[in-house]
Order: structure tokens, then C-alpha cells, then sequence
């Protein structure tokens, strides 16, 4: 997402620039709550084998978000599409703003034109996601905020259904947004109870269209901090339509994706690989790195995946595309997916 959100107070609200506004305070002040969803024994730095390689191939599915495209400055849809397929993707994840042909300017004819373009081009649209649950929180203190909240959910639904995914990522809620000084926080209990209400107002639209809502861990908005929380959040809803969107770089500050994962087991449906480095200490967007090119642990965290019997999509969330030889970007990842699932030659 490139364009301005006409908002108060907040000039660009791109998830690319989203975080870095302020997010230092916040990811700081988050530190207390993070030890409690370590579920074994704390990942150690290791020695670097050169020659090393996956010990088997992993079945997932390798997909991109459209933020990692100079999208549409210098690369349209179609372009995207297809630099995403020629780089050996499965699918793509495509983000839902206020001012493209991916939002509400669009509707049942324009989404099925698009899909049948990524159908055409032989590319599946992974999942759906969005900046706009930032301006527009579920659990806001302003009722006019999260009106607006709603009323964009159920069109990113729709827009999901008609795309011809049944993955959408929903932030179901925060307490803290360091990014907006003008948010007013929400108290915790509050939160909880607007998110769960908001969650299931939208929930028989979702599954009258057929479309999973599918819950982001994100860390940073100070709620769902621990796999627990997000367990029993997805499953006060017993529907088979919200599950969980697992993102493994938002909570690597703290903690340990390959921790999360047995724990949120089945739930997960859909999945971020977003590689974030300890190194520095920018807690931003700037911290978010391209795959490899960070502390993740990815031999324990892609087995962690295979052990809960996960298959879907994992997809490669970026949103710095390449100055010069962005689509230098879009291969690079390619090939470091297939160095993670096992498939690199």
C-alpha cells in the first residue's frame, strides 16, 4: 500500500512505514510480558556449517506479499503476478487499502477479473491482508473508528471470497498502537471484549462465504502476547472458519517462533515468514530483514511446521522493495525458501 490514508493525525499509513513511526516504545515496553510462552529450552546462537542443507524436502507451499513488488509505482498487478511465478511461487498474498484496484473502489467484478488474471498467469492468491485494521482498530475507544473497522472487514470478506482465497488476516484487536500518537490506548480487559464481540459480528459472513478469518499474532499492538492467549482466543469461537495467522518474525524480540508452533498446532492456516534480526537495536520495520539475513532459527522452526502437519502456504512478508533490481528481491527469496523446504540443488 503506497497511497496516503486521508486520517487525522497520520500522514502515510502503508504497512511499510507503519511501525517505524514509533515502535521503538512500544516493542520496549512489552518486555515484561514476554516470557511466558517459552515452551522448551532457549534457542542458542550456532556455529555456521557451510555445507549444511534441510535433511528432507518440506511439502508447504512457497508465496510472497505484494509488499515485497514496487507495487503500482513501477510494477502493475499482472507484472507482479507473474514475476512471482516466474520466480518458482506457488501464491501470493495481496493487501487490501483505500486507494487501488485492491480496495473498496472495487467490487465482485473487479476481484473475479483478478482472479482469473492470477488463474491465467498460474499463480493461487494465498491470502488476503491489510494495513487498515491500524486506523481503523476493531476494539478502538472511537465508535466511529471501529465502525469503519467493521464495515472494511466485512468488504475485505467479501473481497477474499471473490479473489478466490479463503485466507484473511484479521487483527482482531490492540491495547497499544506506538506507531499513532493520537491513538488512545485500550485497557486489556476492554480489548478482549471488543475483539471477541467484533470477531464473532463478522464470523457467520465468513462462513456463509466460505472464508477463514484468520488471526494475526502481531506483538507490537500489546495483545494475544503468548500462544496460550491466542489459543484461547481462536477457540472461545468454536467455528472451523477462525484459526490463526502466524507470523514468525513479529514475537522473534522476545521469543521463539519454533515455541509458538506446537503449541498453536491445527490452528494455524496461514502463515508469515518474517525474518527479523536481534542484532540491532531499531525495533521497527527496519528490523524485519530478507530471509536468512537474520536470527532465526529455520531448521527448528520449518520442523516445528512439519511436525504439527502443517502444508499451506508460507509466505515471504517484506515491505522494502529493491531500489534498483527489485526483482532481484522477489529470486532471492525464491531461492531461500527453497533452501529451507530442502529443494535447493
Amino acid at each position: 500500500m503506497v497511497s496516503p490514508v486521508n486520517y487525522p493525525g497520520l500522514q502515510d499509513l502503508s504497512r511499510r512505514g507503519l511501525f517505524s513511526l514509533g515502535a521503538a516504545a512500544g516493542a520496549a515496553a512489552l518486555g515484561a510480558n514476554a516470557g511466558t510462552a517459552h515452551a522448551g529450552p532457549v534457542s542458542r546462537p550456532q556455529t555456521a556449517d557451510l555445507n549444511a542443507r534441510a535433511d528432507r524436502q518440506y511439502p508447504m507451499k512457497k508465496s510472497i506479499n505484494l509488499w515485497a513488488f514496487p507495487f503500482p509505482q513501477r510494477m502493475d498487478l499482472k507484472r507482479c503476478l507473474q514475476l512471482a511465478r516466474d520466480a518458482g511461487f506457488d501464491g501470493i498474498e495481496l493487501n487490501y487499502d483505500l486507494d487501488s484496484e485492491l480496495s473498496p473502489k472495487s467490487g465482485t467484478k473487479e476481484f473475479t477479473a483478478i482472479r482469473r488474471l492470477a488463474e491465467e498467469i498460474g499463480i493461487e492468491i494465498s491470502g488476503l491482508c491489510s494495513f487498515l485494521f491500524w486506523p481503523y482498530p476493531l476494539t478502538s475507544n472511537d465508535p466511529g473508528e471501529r465502525a469503519r473497522g467493521m464495515e472494511l472487514a466485512g468488504l475485505m470478506t467479501q473481497a477474499a471470497h471473490d479473489l478466490g482465497t479463503e485466507n484473511l488476516l484479521v487483527v482482531p484487536g490492540a491495547v497499544h498502537m506506538p506507531w499513532r500518537e493520537d491513538h488512545d490506548p485500550t485497557p486489556n480487559d476492554v480489548c478482549d471484549r471488543r475483539a471477541r464481540e467484533a470477531v464473532g459480528k463478522l464470523l457467520p459472513t465468513a462462513e456463509r462465504l466460505g472464508v477463514h478469518m484468520n488471526i494475526e499474532n502481531i506483538f507490537f499492538n500489546g495483545y494475544l502476547l503468548s500462544p496460550f492467549e491466542m489459543v484461547d482466543f481462536v477457540d472461545s469461537f468454536d467455528s472451523d472458519h477462525v484459526h490463526v495467522h502466524f507470523d514468525t518474525g513479529n514475537i522473534m524480540e522476545y521469543q521463539f517462533a519454533e515455541h509458538w508452533i506446537p503449541i498453536l498446532g491445527k490452528r494455524i492456516r496461514n502463515v508469515h515468514l518474517k525474518e527479523y534480526s536481534r542484532k540491532g537495536t531499531d525495533h521497527s520495520l527496519e528490523a524485519f530483514r530478507p530471509l536468512l539475513d537474520g536470527s532465526t532459527n529455520w531448521p527448528a522452526v520449518i520442523d516445528a511446521f512439519d511436525q504439527v502437519g502443517y502444508r499451506g502456504f508460507l509466505t515471504f512478508e517484506y515491505f522494502h522493495p529493491y531500489l534498483h533490481y527489485p526483482e532481484a528481491l522477489i529470486h532471492q527469496t525464491s531461492d531461500s525458501l527453497n533452501r529451507i523446504l530442502g529443494r535447493a540443488v
